[in-house]
């Protein structure tokens, strides 16, 4: 009985919220008249330049309601991007600036699109009512099945739901079986009548092939920049490590032999000394190199692959550290390499930076897609937007097309997402 109940709960809890959701639609349609006819109003009257002063406010109240059925449409499964150009940076606060922002509006193809849907929703928007109207007349029909319907008939005549005149118990009976026939209705027709919406957003709300190639294109151009960057860096570290480290260990070596030399049959106990010190800065210039090739790409990520260099970074960290990680195939060593990083320097961060004691990373592949998260129990506060090392990351990820989410309130935790999208392929094993 309890196995019955439970999933009709939770579809009459969605179809509860689908109705409230429908009735802002809906809503949103009557505002949507105003809108329209503002909006339109003051681009007219930029022909004679006075639309100018309140194009911009009524752009950006058009466009919140506009992303506000975005996010309706997401909540249906159809998600919708903003497909707006981006605004012109620093724009002159004056009226030179102001007549920029307009230019950039009224340029827009987006601006026009969204005041077709503004028109178009004055109509479709009303559909959002639908799951109400048939809540409210499948009620009816139960209170009139209930007894309501006696004092309605005193008149002698009875009142009509449905094809039935209630004037008798047996009509109302019917009522009663007909309004439940409703309720089942609106059981199912609500997440209908808002996917069917979702469409329509996504129809003219969305980006057209054109835009998106435009915003294909500025994405790439920006993420080219930034791989170049990250390179340059990655360069200059190298050569720093190398000039700084196992070069000036060269160079010590070279004169330390030399002083070996010259001090080979004056002096055997010190040229056996300068040997020893000679072996020491061998070694140590040995192992500076291994560092700095551990740095370009870890031996553990190209013999073992992803999985057990996440398992090996939890290791050695002294956080508490707990990886799960399900990847049933090889991912392109790129995209582990940029992964791996990530998450190394998201450690750090959390050891440093968030005076974190326990570290979960979660890792697996789904949809063509690679998916990882490292959450932790900090302080918290970690911005994006404060060009701090996440920028890097998430320039570092942004040249696969990965994105980087971060949740970071005031006092904690900290949840770090990431997504690249790439393919399996076989796993990798471990050499002889």
């Amino acid at each position: 009985m309890t196995s019955v109940a439970v999933p009709w709960r939770g579809r009459l809890g969605r179809a509860a919220l689908d109705t409230l959701v429908g009735v802002a639609v809906a809503t949103g349609a009557l505002l949507s008249v105003v809108l329209f006819v503002t909006t339109a109003y003051f681009i007219i009257l930029c022909l004679i330049g006075i639309g100018f002063l309140a194009l911009p406010y009524l752009t950006r109240a058009v466009r919140r309601l506009c992303d506000l059925n975005r996010r309706v449409a997401a909540r249906s499964g159809v998600p919708v991007e903003r497909p707006y150009r981006p605004e012109p940076e620093e724009i002159e606060k004056d009226i030179v600036g102001w007549m920029r922002r307009c230019k950039w509006i009224l340029a827009d193809p987006a601006t026009w699109r969204d005041l077709l849907w503004l028109l178009l929703n004055c109509a479709v928007g009303l559909l959002g009512f639908v799951p109400a109207g048939l809540l409210y007349y499948a009620g009816e029909g139960l209170v009139l099945a209930g007894g309501l319907w006696q004092p309605l008939a005193e008149d002698g005549q009875g009142r009509w739901y449905a094809s039935v005149t209630v004037d008798s118990w047996p009509a109302a009976t019917a009522a009663g079986l007909l309004a439940l026939a409703v309720l089942t209705g609106w059981l199912f027709l609500g997440p209908l009548v808002l996917k069917g919406y979702a469409y329509f957003v996504r129809l003219l709300l969305g980006p057209t092939r054109q835009a998106q190639l435009a915003s294909r294109v500025q994405h790439l151009s920006e993420t080219r920049s930034g791989a170049l960057d990250i390179q340059a860096a990655e360069l200059r570290r190298i050569e720093r490590d190398l000039h700084d480290g196992a070069q000036a260990r060269l160079v010590s070596l070279g004169l330390q032999l030399g002083a070996v030399d010259r001090k080979m049959n004056q002096d055997p106990d010190e040229a056996r000394r300068l040997l020893r010190q000679a072996r020491t800065s061998s070694v140590q210039a040995l192992r500076e190199l291994r560092d700095l090739v551990h740095g370009i790409h870890p031996p553990v990520l190209a013999e073992r692959g992803l999985a057990d260099a996440l398992r090996a970074l939890g290791l050695a960290s002294p956080l508490q550290v707990t990886t799960v990680v399900d990847l049933p195939g090889g991912l392109p060593d790129p995209v582990e390499s940029a992964v791996y990083f990530a998450v190394s320097e998201l450690l750090t961060n959390a050891l440093k930076h968030a005076d974190a004691q326990r570290v979960e990373i979660v890792a697996w592949h789904a949809d063509g897609t690679l998916h990882a998260r490292v959450s932790d129990d900090g302080r918290g506060g970690a911005d994006l937007s404060a060009g701090s090392g996440l920028e890097g990351i998430r320039r570092r990820l942004a040249s696969f097309d990965g994105i980087l989410e971060t949740d970071s309130p005031p006092g904690g935790p900290t949840v770090m997402k990431m997504e690249l999208p790439c393919a399996l392929s076989s796993p990798k094993t471990s050499s002889s």
